[in-house]
């Protein structure tokens, strides 16, 4: 006899939650600890950019 629709969908789902519990608890992904170790000395664009928007507001001084 062939399972029920619903019950294929739960066993989908505990399967999920089991791959994801693993991901988890092994730690932290090899890309995101490529992005937090890049350097931080890069300049700031906060101030390229009100300087920008200062200009096309027509502000020249």
């Amino acid at each position: 006899m062939k399972k029920h629709d619903l019950e294929q969908v739960h066993a989908g789902n505990a399967r999920l939650r089991e791959f994801t519990r693993q991901e988890r608890e092994s730690g932290v992904h090899p890309y995101i600890a490529a992005l937090r170790s890049r350097p931080k000395d890069r300049p700031a664009d906060g101030r390229k950019l009100s300087e920008y928007t200062r200009i096309e507001r027509g502000y020249e001084t």
